[in-house]
Protein backbone atom coordinates (compact mmCIF):
# COMPACT_ATOMS: atom_id res chain seq x y z
CA UNK A 1 0.00 0.00 0.00
CA UNK A 2 2.99 2.04 0.80
CA UNK A 3 4.13 1.90 -2.72
CA UNK A 4 1.44 2.41 -4.23
CA UNK A 5 0.55 5.37 -2.40
CA UNK A 6 4.21 6.64 -3.32
CA UNK A 7 3.57 5.69 -6.76
CA UNK A 8 0.69 8.05 -7.05
CA UNK A 9 1.77 11.17 -4.82
CA UNK A 10 4.61 10.88 -7.73
CA UNK A 11 2.73 10.52 -10.57
CA UNK A 12 0.18 13.97 -8.95
CA UNK A 13 3.45 15.78 -8.99
CA UNK A 14 4.49 14.83 -12.50
CA UNK A 15 1.61 15.08 -14.27
CA UNK A 16 -1.14 16.98 -11.87
CA UNK A 17 -4.24 15.96 -10.43
CA UNK A 18 -6.30 16.26 -13.12
CA UNK A 19 -4.49 14.18 -15.29
CA UNK A 20 -3.59 11.29 -12.99
CA UNK A 21 -7.39 11.22 -11.79
CA UNK A 22 -8.07 10.73 -15.98
CA UNK A 23 -5.68 8.23 -16.62
CA UNK A 24 -6.56 6.47 -13.30
CA UNK A 25 -10.33 6.76 -14.28
CA UNK A 26 -9.71 5.51 -17.65
CA UNK A 27 -7.30 2.57 -16.56
CA UNK A 28 -10.33 1.52 -14.48
CA UNK A 29 -12.29 1.68 -17.33
CA UNK A 30 -9.97 -0.45 -19.92
CA UNK A 31 -10.28 -2.56 -16.92
CA UNK A 32 -13.51 -3.22 -17.07
CA UNK A 33 -14.10 -3.51 -20.54
CA UNK A 34 -11.49 -5.99 -21.17
CA UNK A 35 -9.22 -3.73 -23.09
CA UNK A 36 -10.96 -0.45 -24.21
CA UNK A 37 -10.44 2.71 -23.49
CA UNK A 38 -12.61 5.61 -23.03
CA UNK A 39 -11.95 6.57 -26.86
CA UNK A 40 -11.83 3.50 -28.04
CA UNK A 41 -15.31 3.25 -26.72
CA UNK A 42 -16.08 7.11 -27.93
CA UNK A 43 -15.35 5.81 -31.03
CA UNK A 44 -17.43 2.89 -31.09
CA UNK A 45 -20.66 4.91 -30.24
CA UNK A 46 -19.16 7.91 -33.21
CA UNK A 47 -19.01 4.97 -35.75
CA UNK A 48 -15.39 5.53 -36.23
CA UNK A 49 -13.56 3.00 -38.57
CA UNK A 50 -11.21 0.99 -36.06
CA UNK A 51 -7.42 1.95 -35.24
CA UNK A 52 -4.81 -0.44 -36.11
CA UNK A 53 -3.59 -2.34 -34.50
CA UNK A 54 -7.99 -3.06 -33.40
CA UNK A 55 -8.19 -2.40 -29.52
CA UNK A 56 -12.09 -3.79 -30.39
CA UNK A 57 -10.93 -7.52 -30.79
CA UNK A 58 -9.24 -7.75 -27.13
CA UNK A 59 -12.85 -7.99 -25.09
CA UNK A 60 -12.73 -11.86 -27.27
CA UNK A 61 -9.77 -12.81 -26.08
CA UNK A 62 -9.12 -11.11 -22.58
CA UNK A 63 -12.86 -10.48 -21.63
CA UNK A 64 -15.38 -12.98 -20.01
CA UNK A 65 -18.34 -12.11 -21.46
CA UNK A 66 -17.30 -11.58 -25.33
CA UNK A 67 -14.90 -14.82 -25.31
CA UNK A 68 -17.86 -16.80 -26.65
CA UNK A 69 -18.78 -14.50 -29.49
CA UNK A 70 -17.12 -14.17 -33.26
CA UNK A 71 -14.68 -10.83 -33.51
CA UNK A 72 -16.11 -10.43 -36.60
CA UNK A 73 -19.01 -12.03 -38.74
CA UNK A 74 -19.38 -12.78 -42.34
CA UNK A 75 -21.79 -10.09 -43.89
CA UNK A 76 -23.81 -12.81 -45.17
CA UNK A 77 -24.87 -14.05 -41.77
CA UNK A 78 -25.64 -10.15 -40.34
CA UNK A 79 -28.87 -9.72 -42.15
CA UNK A 80 -32.39 -11.17 -41.36
CA UNK A 81 -32.04 -14.17 -43.34
CA UNK A 82 -30.54 -17.17 -43.08
CA UNK A 83 -30.72 -16.83 -38.99
CA UNK A 84 -33.63 -14.84 -38.40
CA UNK A 85 -31.03 -14.25 -34.65
CA UNK A 86 -33.44 -16.90 -33.70
CA UNK A 87 -29.96 -18.42 -31.87
CA UNK A 88 -29.49 -14.72 -30.00
CA UNK A 89 -33.17 -14.27 -29.30
CA UNK A 90 -33.19 -17.81 -27.25
CA UNK A 91 -30.46 -17.20 -25.21
CA UNK A 92 -31.78 -13.64 -24.76
CA UNK A 93 -35.35 -15.46 -23.34
CA UNK A 94 -33.36 -17.96 -21.38
CA UNK A 95 -31.38 -14.75 -19.70
CA UNK A 96 -35.08 -13.24 -19.18
CA UNK A 97 -36.16 -16.13 -17.37
CA UNK A 98 -33.37 -16.47 -15.32
CA UNK A 99 -33.99 -12.52 -14.04
CA UNK A 100 -37.71 -12.78 -13.74
CA UNK A 101 -37.51 -16.36 -12.25
CA UNK A 102 -34.87 -14.91 -9.37
CA UNK A 103 -38.01 -11.98 -8.55
CA UNK A 104 -40.42 -14.43 -8.26
CA UNK A 105 -37.96 -16.70 -5.59
CA UNK A 106 -37.84 -13.61 -3.25
CA UNK A 107 -41.75 -13.72 -3.09
CA UNK A 108 -42.12 -17.84 -2.96
CA UNK A 109 -41.73 -21.17 -0.93
CA UNK A 110 -42.45 -24.32 -2.28
CA UNK A 111 -44.47 -25.61 0.10
CA UNK A 112 -48.27 -26.98 -0.65
CA UNK A 113 -49.33 -25.35 2.77
CA UNK A 114 -47.42 -21.69 1.60
CA UNK A 115 -47.07 -21.88 -2.78
CA UNK A 116 -51.15 -20.95 -3.19
CA UNK A 117 -50.94 -18.13 -1.06
CA UNK A 118 -46.94 -16.92 -2.10
CA UNK A 119 -49.13 -17.25 -5.54
CA UNK A 120 -52.14 -14.80 -4.12
CA UNK A 121 -49.51 -12.36 -2.57
CA UNK A 122 -47.76 -12.30 -5.72
CA UNK A 123 -50.56 -11.27 -7.66
CA UNK A 124 -52.35 -8.62 -5.45
CA UNK A 125 -49.71 -7.63 -2.58
CA UNK A 126 -46.73 -7.49 -4.39
CA UNK A 127 -45.40 -4.69 -5.58
CA UNK A 128 -45.41 -5.53 -9.99
CA UNK A 129 -45.75 -9.01 -9.05
CA UNK A 130 -48.24 -9.81 -11.58
CA UNK A 131 -46.75 -7.90 -13.86
CA UNK A 132 -43.55 -10.27 -13.50
CA UNK A 133 -45.15 -12.86 -13.24
CA UNK A 134 -47.14 -12.50 -16.50
CA UNK A 135 -43.73 -12.00 -17.67
CA UNK A 136 -42.25 -14.92 -16.95
CA UNK A 137 -44.93 -17.04 -17.92
CA UNK A 138 -45.22 -15.35 -21.17
CA UNK A 139 -41.29 -14.94 -21.66
CA UNK A 140 -41.34 -18.97 -21.09
CA UNK A 141 -43.75 -19.76 -23.91
CA UNK A 142 -42.19 -17.57 -25.97
CA UNK A 143 -38.67 -19.21 -25.18
CA UNK A 144 -40.19 -22.48 -27.02
CA UNK A 145 -41.44 -21.37 -29.54
CA UNK A 146 -38.25 -19.17 -30.43
CA UNK A 147 -36.16 -22.43 -29.56
CA UNK A 148 -38.29 -24.73 -31.55
CA UNK A 149 -38.45 -22.08 -34.99
CA UNK A 150 -34.14 -21.54 -34.54
CA UNK A 151 -34.39 -25.72 -34.59
CA UNK A 152 -36.37 -25.95 -37.72
CA UNK A 153 -34.14 -22.95 -39.55
CA UNK A 154 -31.53 -24.95 -38.94
CA UNK A 155 -32.54 -27.83 -40.25
CA UNK A 156 -33.92 -26.32 -43.25
CA UNK A 157 -30.55 -24.34 -43.93
CA UNK A 158 -29.19 -27.50 -43.40
CA UNK A 159 -26.69 -26.06 -41.12
CA UNK A 160 -26.61 -29.29 -38.72
CA UNK A 161 -24.19 -30.87 -41.47
CA UNK A 162 -20.44 -31.04 -41.14
CA UNK A 163 -18.74 -30.03 -39.35
CA UNK A 164 -21.77 -29.01 -36.96
CA UNK A 165 -22.99 -32.17 -36.17
CA UNK A 166 -22.18 -31.88 -32.09
CA UNK A 167 -23.52 -28.20 -32.40
CA UNK A 168 -26.83 -29.07 -33.88
CA UNK A 169 -26.40 -32.13 -31.06
CA UNK A 170 -26.12 -29.56 -28.02
CA UNK A 171 -29.16 -27.46 -29.78
CA UNK A 172 -31.34 -30.32 -29.28
CA UNK A 173 -30.23 -31.01 -25.50
CA UNK A 174 -31.15 -27.50 -25.51
CA UNK A 175 -34.37 -27.82 -26.85
CA UNK A 176 -35.42 -30.93 -24.32
CA UNK A 177 -34.27 -28.63 -21.52
CA UNK A 178 -36.75 -25.78 -22.63
CA UNK A 179 -39.19 -27.95 -22.51
CA UNK A 180 -38.72 -29.19 -19.45
CA UNK A 181 -37.58 -26.07 -17.49
CA UNK A 182 -41.06 -24.74 -18.55
CA UNK A 183 -42.64 -28.00 -17.38
CA UNK A 184 -40.97 -28.03 -14.61
CA UNK A 185 -42.17 -24.82 -13.17
CA UNK A 186 -45.60 -25.76 -14.35
CA UNK A 187 -46.80 -27.36 -10.53
CA UNK A 188 -45.14 -24.57 -8.66
CA UNK A 189 -48.16 -22.32 -8.62
CA UNK A 190 -49.74 -25.39 -6.53
CA UNK A 191 -53.23 -25.05 -7.99
CA UNK A 192 -55.67 -27.87 -9.99
CA UNK A 193 -54.28 -27.28 -13.73
CA UNK A 194 -50.57 -27.78 -12.21
CA UNK A 195 -51.60 -30.37 -9.96
CA UNK A 196 -53.06 -32.75 -12.18
CA UNK A 197 -51.10 -31.82 -15.66
CA UNK A 198 -47.86 -32.95 -13.48
CA UNK A 199 -49.70 -35.89 -12.44
CA UNK A 200 -50.69 -37.04 -15.76
CA UNK A 201 -47.21 -36.40 -16.72
CA UNK A 202 -45.10 -38.39 -13.83
CA UNK A 203 -47.97 -41.11 -14.46
CA UNK A 204 -46.19 -41.78 -17.80
CA UNK A 205 -42.99 -42.44 -15.85
CA UNK A 206 -44.59 -45.14 -13.74
CA UNK A 207 -45.63 -46.63 -16.93
CA UNK A 208 -41.87 -47.36 -18.60
CA UNK A 209 -40.82 -50.82 -18.38
CA UNK A 210 -38.84 -52.36 -15.44
CA UNK A 211 -37.77 -48.83 -13.44
CA UNK A 212 -41.13 -47.27 -14.11
CA UNK A 213 -42.49 -47.51 -10.19
CA UNK A 214 -38.45 -46.65 -8.82
CA UNK A 215 -38.62 -43.34 -11.39
CA UNK A 216 -41.97 -42.49 -10.50
CA UNK A 217 -41.14 -42.61 -6.75
CA UNK A 218 -37.73 -40.42 -7.61
CA UNK A 219 -39.68 -38.13 -9.47
CA UNK A 220 -43.07 -37.53 -7.10
CA UNK A 221 -41.18 -38.08 -3.69
CA UNK A 222 -44.09 -40.39 -2.69
CA UNK A 223 -46.96 -42.67 -4.22
CA UNK A 224 -49.00 -39.23 -5.10
CA UNK A 225 -47.55 -35.62 -5.79
CA UNK A 226 -47.03 -33.68 -2.55
CA UNK A 227 -44.24 -31.89 -0.67
CA UNK A 228 -41.63 -33.95 -1.85
CA UNK A 229 -42.95 -33.38 -5.04
CA UNK A 230 -43.20 -30.06 -5.48
CA UNK A 231 -40.11 -29.28 -3.30
CA UNK A 232 -38.50 -31.73 -6.65
CA UNK A 233 -39.40 -29.64 -9.19
CA UNK A 234 -38.43 -26.60 -7.47
CA UNK A 235 -35.09 -27.56 -7.24
CA UNK A 236 -35.28 -28.80 -11.20
CA UNK A 237 -36.57 -25.64 -12.43
CA UNK A 238 -34.29 -23.31 -10.40
CA UNK A 239 -31.30 -25.62 -10.37
CA UNK A 240 -30.49 -28.59 -12.50
CA UNK A 241 -31.93 -27.08 -15.50
CA UNK A 242 -31.12 -23.83 -15.68
CA UNK A 243 -27.59 -24.66 -14.34
CA UNK A 244 -27.45 -27.74 -17.49
CA UNK A 245 -28.82 -24.70 -19.69
CA UNK A 246 -26.12 -22.57 -18.96
CA UNK A 247 -23.46 -25.27 -19.42
CA UNK A 248 -24.78 -26.38 -23.03
CA UNK A 249 -25.33 -22.56 -24.08
CA UNK A 250 -21.53 -21.95 -23.38
CA UNK A 251 -20.46 -25.41 -25.63
CA UNK A 252 -23.09 -24.73 -28.22
CA UNK A 253 -21.53 -20.69 -28.39
CA UNK A 254 -18.17 -21.95 -28.10
CA UNK A 255 -18.67 -24.31 -30.94
CA UNK A 256 -20.13 -21.65 -33.07
CA UNK A 257 -17.28 -19.73 -32.78
CA UNK A 258 -14.91 -22.54 -33.43
CA UNK A 259 -17.03 -23.20 -37.11
CA UNK A 260 -18.57 -19.88 -37.65
CA UNK A 261 -22.58 -19.17 -37.95
CA UNK A 262 -23.03 -21.32 -41.37
CA UNK A 263 -23.78 -19.27 -45.02
CA UNK A 264 -26.70 -19.46 -46.73
CA UNK A 265 -26.99 -22.56 -48.41
CA UNK A 266 -26.46 -21.17 -52.26
CA UNK A 267 -23.36 -19.77 -51.42
CA UNK A 268 -21.34 -22.24 -50.78
CA UNK A 269 -20.10 -25.32 -52.81
CA UNK A 270 -21.50 -28.85 -52.48
CA UNK A 271 -19.66 -30.12 -49.56
CA UNK A 272 -17.69 -27.06 -48.76
CA UNK A 273 -17.94 -25.06 -45.56
CA UNK A 274 -16.10 -21.42 -46.00
CA UNK A 275 -17.98 -19.81 -42.97
CA UNK A 276 -14.65 -19.01 -41.04
CA UNK A 277 -12.69 -18.25 -44.77
CA UNK A 278 -14.16 -14.53 -44.30
CA UNK A 279 -12.56 -12.34 -46.82
CA UNK A 280 -11.73 -8.74 -45.03
CA UNK A 281 -13.74 -6.97 -47.40
CA UNK A 282 -16.76 -9.17 -46.01
CA UNK A 283 -15.94 -8.85 -42.63
CA UNK A 284 -18.37 -7.02 -40.17
CA UNK A 285 -17.48 -6.13 -36.79
CA UNK A 286 -19.20 -7.36 -33.64
CA UNK A 287 -18.19 -4.17 -32.22
CA UNK A 288 -20.15 -2.00 -33.05
CA UNK A 289 -22.39 -3.71 -35.46
CA UNK A 290 -23.49 -6.80 -35.12
CA UNK A 291 -23.87 -5.75 -30.91
CA UNK A 292 -26.00 -2.49 -31.76
CA UNK A 293 -28.22 -4.73 -33.87
CA UNK A 294 -28.27 -7.48 -31.39
CA UNK A 295 -29.10 -4.30 -28.63
CA UNK A 296 -32.07 -3.19 -30.81
CA UNK A 297 -33.22 -7.03 -31.38
CA UNK A 298 -33.39 -7.48 -27.67
CA UNK A 299 -34.97 -3.88 -26.80
CA UNK A 300 -37.27 -5.13 -29.37
CA UNK A 301 -37.96 -8.52 -27.89
CA UNK A 302 -38.29 -7.23 -24.12
CA UNK A 303 -40.69 -4.08 -25.56
CA UNK A 304 -43.36 -6.42 -27.07
CA UNK A 305 -42.71 -8.55 -24.13
CA UNK A 306 -43.68 -5.83 -21.78
CA UNK A 307 -46.52 -4.06 -24.34
CA UNK A 308 -48.26 -7.79 -24.38
CA UNK A 309 -48.52 -8.39 -20.79
CA UNK A 310 -50.72 -5.13 -20.24
CA UNK A 311 -52.57 -5.32 -23.36
CA UNK A 312 -53.99 -8.28 -25.30
CA UNK A 313 -52.24 -11.46 -22.99
CA UNK A 314 -54.53 -12.41 -20.79
CA UNK A 315 -51.57 -13.19 -17.31
CA UNK A 316 -50.30 -16.11 -15.91
CA UNK A 317 -53.68 -18.46 -15.14
CA UNK A 318 -54.13 -19.24 -11.39
CA UNK A 319 -57.65 -21.81 -10.79
CA UNK A 320 -58.65 -23.53 -7.59
CA UNK A 321 -56.34 -24.73 -4.73
CA UNK A 322 -54.57 -27.99 -5.78
CA UNK A 323 -57.24 -30.48 -4.37
CA UNK A 324 -56.43 -34.50 -5.02
CA UNK A 325 -59.76 -35.89 -4.75
CA UNK A 326 -61.19 -33.88 -7.60
CA UNK A 327 -60.06 -34.10 -11.38
CA UNK A 328 -61.16 -31.18 -13.86
CA UNK A 329 -62.46 -32.07 -17.24
CA UNK A 330 -60.66 -32.11 -20.04
CA UNK A 331 -56.97 -31.51 -17.80
CA UNK A 332 -54.32 -31.41 -20.45
CA UNK A 333 -50.85 -31.18 -20.08
CA UNK A 334 -48.79 -27.74 -21.30
CA UNK A 335 -49.34 -26.88 -25.28
CA UNK A 336 -46.21 -28.00 -25.92
CA UNK A 337 -46.78 -31.71 -24.42
CA UNK A 338 -49.50 -31.75 -26.43
CA UNK A 339 -48.35 -33.80 -29.18
CA UNK A 340 -47.42 -36.78 -26.03
CA UNK A 341 -50.98 -36.36 -25.20
CA UNK A 342 -52.29 -37.13 -28.71
CA UNK A 343 -49.73 -40.72 -28.72
CA UNK A 344 -51.43 -41.63 -25.37
CA UNK A 345 -54.53 -41.55 -27.35
CA UNK A 346 -53.68 -43.94 -29.80
CA UNK A 347 -56.11 -47.04 -29.51
CA UNK A 348 -53.66 -49.97 -30.97
CA UNK A 349 -49.81 -50.74 -31.24
CA UNK A 350 -50.99 -50.94 -35.09
CA UNK A 351 -53.90 -48.74 -35.42
CA UNK A 352 -53.90 -49.16 -39.10
CA UNK A 353 -54.93 -52.44 -38.58
CA UNK A 354 -58.57 -53.89 -38.84
CA UNK A 355 -60.39 -53.93 -35.30
CA UNK A 356 -60.47 -57.40 -34.58
CA UNK A 357 -56.92 -57.73 -35.60
CA UNK A 358 -55.17 -54.83 -34.08
CA UNK A 359 -56.69 -55.92 -30.67
CA UNK A 360 -55.52 -59.47 -31.06
CA UNK A 361 -52.07 -57.68 -32.00
CA UNK A 362 -52.49 -55.63 -28.50
CA UNK A 363 -53.10 -59.03 -26.70
CA UNK A 364 -50.17 -60.64 -28.21
CA UNK A 365 -47.79 -57.58 -27.04
CA UNK A 366 -48.80 -57.64 -23.95
CA UNK A 367 -48.89 -61.09 -23.22
CA UNK A 368 -45.25 -61.05 -24.82
CA UNK A 369 -43.89 -58.22 -23.54
CA UNK A 370 -45.47 -56.49 -20.98
CA UNK A 371 -46.72 -53.62 -23.75
CA UNK A 372 -50.04 -51.97 -24.11
CA UNK A 373 -50.65 -49.38 -26.69
CA UNK A 374 -50.12 -46.36 -24.29
CA UNK A 375 -46.88 -47.58 -22.80
CA UNK A 376 -45.72 -48.46 -26.51
CA UNK A 377 -47.05 -45.13 -27.93
CA UNK A 378 -46.45 -42.32 -25.11
CA UNK A 379 -43.38 -44.19 -23.33
CA UNK A 380 -41.38 -45.57 -26.17
CA UNK A 381 -42.37 -43.90 -29.26
CA UNK A 382 -42.50 -40.42 -27.67
CA UNK A 383 -38.73 -39.94 -26.77
CA UNK A 384 -37.76 -42.33 -29.76
CA UNK A 385 -39.03 -39.07 -31.58
CA UNK A 386 -36.77 -37.28 -29.47
CA UNK A 387 -34.27 -39.27 -29.78
CA UNK A 388 -34.60 -39.28 -33.81
CA UNK A 389 -33.25 -35.70 -33.52
CA UNK A 390 -30.12 -36.43 -32.13
CA UNK A 391 -28.99 -38.06 -35.06
CA UNK A 392 -30.06 -36.38 -37.52
CA UNK A 393 -26.78 -35.16 -38.50
CA UNK A 394 -25.47 -38.50 -38.86
CA UNK A 395 -28.07 -40.48 -41.02
CA UNK A 396 -27.98 -37.63 -43.43
CA UNK A 397 -25.20 -38.79 -46.14
CA UNK A 398 -26.10 -36.08 -48.28
CA UNK A 399 -23.19 -33.38 -48.31
CA UNK A 400 -25.06 -30.27 -50.24
CA UNK A 401 -27.00 -28.19 -48.27
CA UNK A 402 -28.78 -26.63 -51.05
CA UNK A 403 -32.67 -26.60 -50.95
CA UNK A 404 -32.82 -28.43 -54.59
CA UNK A 405 -30.73 -31.13 -53.78
CA UNK A 406 -32.13 -32.24 -50.37
CA UNK A 407 -35.47 -33.18 -51.22
CA UNK A 408 -35.64 -36.10 -49.48
CA UNK A 409 -34.98 -34.95 -45.87
CA UNK A 410 -36.92 -31.90 -46.06
CA UNK A 411 -40.08 -33.68 -47.21
CA UNK A 412 -39.32 -35.97 -44.27
CA UNK A 413 -38.73 -33.10 -42.11
CA UNK A 414 -41.81 -31.54 -43.52
CA UNK A 415 -43.78 -34.95 -42.32
CA UNK A 416 -42.25 -35.00 -39.18
CA UNK A 417 -43.66 -31.33 -38.30
CA UNK A 418 -47.18 -32.33 -39.85
CA UNK A 419 -47.12 -35.61 -37.69
CA UNK A 420 -46.16 -33.17 -34.62
CA UNK A 421 -49.48 -30.94 -35.38
CA UNK A 422 -51.45 -33.60 -35.78
CA UNK A 423 -50.86 -35.16 -32.93
CA UNK A 424 -50.82 -31.49 -30.62
CA UNK A 425 -54.79 -31.74 -32.10
CA UNK A 426 -55.47 -35.32 -31.17
CA UNK A 427 -53.95 -34.22 -27.37
CA UNK A 428 -56.63 -31.18 -26.73
CA UNK A 429 -59.69 -32.57 -25.42
CA UNK A 430 -61.86 -31.51 -28.97
CA UNK A 431 -59.43 -33.95 -30.68
CA UNK A 432 -58.69 -33.77 -34.44
CA UNK A 433 -60.86 -31.65 -36.45
CA UNK A 434 -62.63 -33.83 -39.16
CA UNK A 435 -61.24 -36.88 -38.44
CA UNK A 436 -62.50 -36.53 -34.28
CA UNK A 437 -59.11 -38.66 -33.07
CA UNK A 438 -58.12 -37.65 -29.57
CA UNK A 439 -61.54 -36.62 -28.43
CA UNK A 440 -62.56 -37.10 -24.95
CA UNK A 441 -65.44 -35.37 -24.19
CA UNK A 442 -68.42 -36.61 -22.10
CA UNK A 443 -72.10 -36.52 -22.90
CA UNK A 444 -73.42 -33.30 -24.67
CA UNK A 445 -74.80 -31.96 -22.15
CA UNK A 446 -71.96 -32.29 -19.58
CA UNK A 447 -70.16 -30.33 -22.40
CA UNK A 448 -72.34 -27.76 -22.17
CA UNK A 449 -71.77 -27.46 -19.13
CA UNK A 450 -68.09 -27.56 -19.46
CA UNK A 451 -68.38 -24.79 -22.62
CA UNK A 452 -70.59 -22.19 -20.37
CA UNK A 453 -69.23 -23.47 -16.12
CA UNK A 454 -66.05 -24.80 -16.81
CA UNK A 455 -64.40 -26.61 -14.18
CA UNK A 456 -61.41 -24.30 -14.15
CA UNK A 457 -60.82 -21.39 -16.00
CA UNK A 458 -63.77 -17.91 -16.76
CA UNK A 459 -66.49 -19.31 -19.07
CA UNK A 460 -69.15 -17.36 -20.39
CA UNK A 461 -71.31 -17.65 -17.51
CA UNK A 462 -68.91 -15.94 -14.92
CA UNK A 463 -67.56 -13.45 -18.00
CA UNK A 464 -70.76 -11.92 -17.85
CA UNK A 465 -71.02 -8.87 -15.68
CA UNK A 466 -72.27 -9.31 -11.97
CA UNK A 467 -75.02 -6.54 -12.99
CA UNK A 468 -76.33 -7.79 -16.09
CA UNK A 469 -77.91 -10.88 -14.27
CA UNK A 470 -81.42 -10.59 -13.31
CA UNK A 471 -82.86 -12.66 -10.49
CA UNK A 472 -85.03 -15.45 -11.74
CA UNK A 473 -85.64 -19.07 -13.15
CA UNK A 474 -85.36 -18.38 -16.99
CA UNK A 475 -85.77 -21.05 -19.95
CA UNK A 476 -83.29 -21.54 -22.74
CA UNK A 477 -84.45 -20.54 -25.37
CA UNK A 478 -84.07 -18.47 -28.96
CA UNK A 479 -85.76 -15.06 -27.59
CA UNK A 480 -85.71 -14.50 -23.38
CA UNK A 481 -86.50 -11.82 -21.96
CA UNK A 482 -84.96 -10.93 -19.13
CA UNK A 483 -84.79 -7.82 -19.23
CA UNK A 484 -81.05 -7.23 -19.64
CA UNK A 485 -79.19 -7.20 -22.98
CA UNK A 486 -75.94 -9.49 -21.58
CA UNK A 487 -78.11 -11.70 -19.91
CA UNK A 488 -80.22 -12.56 -23.08
CA UNK A 489 -77.03 -13.19 -24.99
CA UNK A 490 -75.66 -15.86 -22.74
CA UNK A 491 -79.04 -17.53 -22.54
CA UNK A 492 -79.17 -17.38 -26.55
CA UNK A 493 -75.56 -18.72 -26.53
CA UNK A 494 -76.51 -21.68 -24.90
CA UNK A 495 -79.11 -22.39 -26.13
CA UNK A 496 -77.91 -22.05 -30.20
CA UNK A 497 -74.98 -24.65 -28.12
CA UNK A 498 -77.70 -26.87 -27.12
CA UNK A 499 -79.78 -27.00 -30.72
CA UNK A 500 -75.76 -27.65 -32.44
CA UNK A 501 -75.46 -30.66 -30.26
CA UNK A 502 -78.93 -31.88 -31.40
CA UNK A 503 -78.04 -31.75 -34.99
CA UNK A 504 -73.79 -32.82 -34.87
CA UNK A 505 -72.76 -35.70 -33.26
CA UNK A 506 -70.20 -35.41 -31.71
CA UNK A 507 -66.44 -37.69 -32.97
CA UNK A 508 -67.92 -40.84 -31.04
CA UNK A 509 -71.78 -40.19 -32.36
CA UNK A 510 -73.51 -39.00 -29.36
CA UNK A 511 -76.10 -36.26 -30.21
CA UNK A 512 -78.24 -34.09 -27.04
CA UNK A 513 -81.56 -35.75 -27.38
CA UNK A 514 -84.45 -33.60 -29.86
CA UNK A 515 -86.64 -32.65 -27.06
CA UNK A 516 -83.58 -31.66 -24.36
CA UNK A 517 -84.49 -28.79 -22.59
CA UNK A 518 -83.02 -25.90 -19.49
CA UNK A 519 -83.34 -23.49 -17.39
CA UNK A 520 -80.63 -21.04 -16.21
CA UNK A 521 -81.66 -20.22 -12.36
CA UNK A 522 -80.15 -16.68 -10.65
CA UNK A 523 -80.44 -16.95 -7.24
CA UNK A 524 -79.25 -13.97 -4.66
CA UNK A 525 -77.89 -15.85 -2.17
CA UNK A 526 -76.19 -13.01 0.24
CA UNK A 527 -75.84 -9.45 -0.67
CA UNK A 528 -73.39 -9.10 -3.34
CA UNK A 529 -73.36 -12.77 -4.34
CA UNK A 530 -75.05 -14.73 -6.94
CA UNK A 531 -75.73 -18.18 -7.05
CA UNK A 532 -76.45 -19.65 -10.56
CA UNK A 533 -77.78 -23.06 -11.44
CA UNK A 534 -77.46 -24.50 -15.37
CA UNK A 535 -79.92 -27.32 -15.40
CA UNK A 536 -80.66 -29.28 -18.84
CA UNK A 537 -83.09 -32.20 -19.48
CA UNK A 538 -82.58 -34.47 -21.58
CA UNK A 539 -82.73 -38.35 -22.58
CA UNK A 540 -79.71 -40.22 -22.41
CA UNK A 541 -78.60 -43.27 -24.56
CA UNK A 542 -80.55 -46.13 -22.80
CA UNK A 543 -83.71 -43.81 -23.36
CA UNK A 544 -83.89 -42.95 -19.65
CA UNK A 545 -85.50 -39.12 -18.55
CA UNK A 546 -82.00 -37.75 -17.25
CA UNK A 547 -81.23 -34.08 -15.40
CA UNK A 548 -78.07 -32.21 -15.86
CA UNK A 549 -77.13 -29.78 -13.44
CA UNK A 550 -73.77 -27.61 -13.00
CA UNK A 551 -73.74 -24.55 -10.71
CA UNK A 552 -71.25 -21.42 -9.84
CA UNK A 553 -71.33 -18.57 -7.29
CA UNK A 554 -70.74 -15.38 -8.82
CA UNK A 555 -69.62 -12.22 -6.44
CA UNK A 556 -70.05 -8.28 -7.65
CA UNK A 557 -66.57 -7.88 -6.82
CA UNK A 558 -65.22 -11.00 -8.51
CA UNK A 559 -63.46 -8.94 -11.35
CA UNK A 560 -63.83 -11.77 -13.97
Amino acid sequence: MAIIGQKLIKQVRTTGLKATAAQRLDDAFTRFTAGLSWNDVRGILRGDPPPKPNPRVKPHTEGFWFHIRPSFYHEAVTTLYPTFRLGFLSAVFFMFEIITGIFLMIFYTPSPTSAYQNMLDILTNVPFGKFVRDLHRLGAEAMVIVVTLHMIRTFATGSYKKPRQFTWFTGVVLLVVTLFLSFSGYLLPWDQLAFWAVTIGTSMADAVPGVGPQLNLLLRGAPDIGAGGLLRFYLFHVVLFPLIGIIFVAVHYYKVVRYGISLPPEMEAVGEDTARKVPPEKRVPFLPDILTNELMYMGVAFAFMAVSVVTWYQGAPLEHHADPLVTPNHTVAPWYFYWLQGLLKVPHIIPILPGDLARAVDKVFFDVLGLTPKVFWGVIVGPLMIGILFIVPYIDPNPSRRYGDRKIMLTLGALFAALIVYLSLAGIPTGVPITGFGYVGGDPASEVGQEFIPDEGVGPIRKLPYKEYRVGTWTISAQPNTGSAGLDKLIRDIHASMEHRKVNPDPTGRKLSPEANGTLKVEQKQENLLHVVLTINFTDDTGRATQFVKETYLHALSGY
